[in-house]
């Protein structure tokens, strides 16, 4: 399924990939938030089996990578060919201890996938929720260790990143990470080539629920669903901050997407 709708961004040296102007992550009235970038040169930023990893000679191989795994999608997904009415809710910078069971509930409810971008470190001290995720039927990706933005770091530092990461849920669940996306949505050239070395496809957004910026339950709803359309992946978070408004959203347009025909699935490699 990911193959059949990449948006092909050029892999030339030196090329950044980062979500379009509108959607360039930040934070409502000067607060920090994990989804805002570091100051950076806008200039630069154009629109847009099982066994249990243990170290081997290459650091951060794990039981998708090396010989005889699948080749990931080298390309970053910010959509998905679907001949159905499926859509792609994502959740990044969990698990938190209260918002990412609030939000498998709410899917549970509605009979509902995702896909959950976790951090390292969270994942580390709640693993038993990164195992309800798995349990519940939803996809588990890695957005890295610490949440840094990977096009600042030395290739050897974001192997550790994404390595680490991908360790730590092969040993919880058995099997490690396929898909990564990049915190900020920032990738360059070494950064995706790691991503793809250690067996992962990486993954954007099409429709960014501004939650980050906390602007209102039903602001974030509007976003979502204003659009919505077949395949599109759409950007929320359980962790990184206060997430009360992105569940109580999540609340309110999850109904929606179901009685307008929308099928929430699981991003699949």
């Amino acid at each position: 399924m990911l193959q059949a709708a990449l948006a092909v961004g050029a892999l030339s040296a030196g090329r950044f990939f980062f979500p379009s102007a509108d959607g360039t992550p930040g934070a409502a009235g000067g607060r920090p938030d994990r989804h805002r970038p570091p100051p950076h040169d806008a200039a630069r930023r154009p629109a847009s089996t099982s066994e249990a990893y243990r170290l081997r000679p290459m650091a951060g191989e794990t039981s998708l990578s090396g010989p005889g795994a699948s080749p990931p999608h080298p390309d970053v997904a910010f959509t998905l060919g679907t001949d159905r009415r499926e859509v792609f809710l994502t959740f990044d910078d969990g698990p938190h201890p209260h918002y990412t069971p609030e939000i498998l509930r709410i899917l549970r409810r509605n009979e509902a996938r995702a896909t959950f971008f976790v951090i390292g470190e969270n994942a580390g001290a709640f693993p038993e929720l990164l195992q309800d995720i798995a349990d519940d039927g939803h996809a588990v990706g890695n957005h890295t260790w610490t949440h840094p933005q990977l096009t600042r770091l030395p290739p050897g530092a974001v192997r550790s990143e994404l390595g680490r990461t991908s360790s730590l849920i092969d040993d919880v669940l058995g099997t490690a990470p396929s898909l990564a996306r990049a915190p900020y949505g920032a990738w360059d050239d070494p950064s995706l080539s790691i991503c793809n070395e250690l067996g992962m496809s990486p993954v954007g957004w099409a429709i960014d629920s501004q939650d980050w910026t906390a602007p209102g339950v039903g602001s974030i709803v509007d976003a979502v669903m204003a659009e919505m359309r077949p395949g599109a992946i759409v950007l929320s978070h359980d962790g990184g901050g206060e997430r009360g408004q992105t569940v109580d959203a999540l609340d309110r347009y999850l109904p929606r997407l179901m009685d307008d025909g929308y099928r929430p699935a699981r991003i699949e490699p």
